[in-house]
């Protein structure tokens, strides 16, 4: 006997019915649009004191030292555009569902 086609198959769900089950729980945080936005502003801002430590430490550091904070610097800004550019298309996809 062959199986029905579609006897309502699993769907994801949605509402607070996310959090009675246990991985759909783990995403929650995950794919939240505000968490996106809250994590894009913590990176600017850690972004912002590194490039002021490293501009603060021009003068009393030697040439090595200074040379790897502007290439952390640099890397704090990159990761701060892919979490913006992440944020983005989170609140993207939250205004289209």
């Amino acid at each position: 006997m062959a199986p029905a086609a579609t006897s309502g198959g699993s769907s994801l769900p949605s509402g607070f019915s996310v959090f009675i089950t246990f991985p759909d729980l783990l995403f929650v945080f995950e794919f939240d649009a505000a968490y996106q936005c809250t994590a894009a502003l913590f990176y600017l801002s850690a972004s912002v004191l590194e490039a002021l430590a490293t501009i603060s430490m021009r003068d009393g550091f030697t040439y090595k030292h200074y040379h790897e904070n502007i290439a952390a610097v640099v890397f704090s800004y990159v990761a701060t555009l892919l979490y913006v550019v992440h944020a983005v298309f989170s609140l993207i996809r939250w205004k289209a569902s």
